[in-house]
């Protein structure tokens, strides 16, 4: 049944454009180092970025505790614009993901971004239904933009089209639109065509032009943590050479572990060593690989 909320309640869809899938810079101890993340989003959000994705997949939300996140939400929440950003808050444990997305709620984020429950395989349609249905109703107070978050590679569960059709039925004003990380732009448009309403933010830069047309809302990129002034000029000016640079930057990760790569480069570009640190079970770069990455990057810098 559709929510008493959802009767009254319209989400204004806010998230649009270049949304940087944020990383998240780690302390000593493995916990979220906040001032740096702060020193991060504030870099972002003032060049080039309309918003970011925070404790997502590229911020390795499920590498840390449920606590970890939620005290790293709460210092966003107190020191960045909230309307820019998104959250995320899916877990394997419904009463986590049901806590997470009660806080974003409540701290006023513009989006919860939510994973299907993940570790269960074959799952039905009616699992995952009733699932998003404990998030959706355990936010009536405070009725936050829901986004669905694709990404069948990792999560083996894949947000099929009916189930988002049957979801924005039952819950039509708190269902916001879908971030699509399989790389498969037919599914994307499969999912755009369901409804006009729905923001469907594909992961790839090379989208951004498309976007311009209403297409998509726009993308969400672990690579815009590198690129994003790049991908705002395409996206705000339609720039064809800003875009293939944007492009060529993501391509310097192909045949890589793309979160530690894009962490080892943030590193260089910031000035910063810490940057690089991961949460296991990922682990850094081969020594190898970091100065043809080095390279790389700044051969395309000096010719865009």
């Amino acid at each position: 049944m559709e929510s008493k909320s959802a009767m009254t309640y319209t989400s204004p869809v806010t998230l649009r454009g270049v949304i940087a899938a944020i990383a998240t810079p780690v302390a000593a101890e493995l916990s979220p180092d906040h001032d740096r993340f702060l020193s991060l989003a504030r870099h972002l959000l003032d060049n080039g970025c309309d918003g970011l994705n925070m404790l997502g997949t590229t911020g390795e939300a499920t590498s840390f505790s449920i606590m970890q996140r939620h005290s790293l939400m709460q210092t966003a929440a107190r020191h960045l614009p909230l309307a820019r950003l998104m959250v995320g808050t899916g877990a394997a444990a419904v009463d986590d993901a049901v806590f997470l997305t009660r806080a974003a709620a409540d701290l006023g984020f513009a989006g919860a971004l939510v994973l299907p429950p993940f570790y269960y395989k074959g799952v039905s349609e009616a699992g995952v239904i009733s699932y998003l249905d404990q998030l959706i109703g355990a936010t009536e107070h405070a009725p936050i933009p829901i986004y669905l978050y694709n990404y069948p590679a990792l999560s083996g569960v894949r947000y099929e089209a009916k189930w988002v059709a049957d979801l924005l039925d039952r819950h039509p004003n708190r269902i916001a639109g879908l971030k699509d990380s399989s790389g498969d732009l037919d599914y994307a448009r499969q999912i755009a065509a369901i409804s006009s309403r729905l923001a469907v933010f594909p992961s790839n830069e090379a989208t951004l032009i498309d976007a311009r047309s209403g297409l998509w809302a726009g993308c969400i990129s672990a690579t815009a943590n590198l690129n994003s002034g790049f991908c705002a000029r395409a996206f705000a000016n339609g720039d064809e050479t800003a875009l293939q640079t944007a492009i060529a930057i993501r391509k310097l990760f192909d045949g890589r572990m793309l979160i530690p790569a894009i962490k080892r480069l943030l590193a260089h570009v910031r000035g910063d060593a810490a940057l690089a640190t991961v949460v296991p079970p990922l682990d850094g770069i081969a020594s190898n690989q970091v100065g043809d990455l080095i390279d790389g990057f700044q051969a395309i810098l000096a010719r865009g």
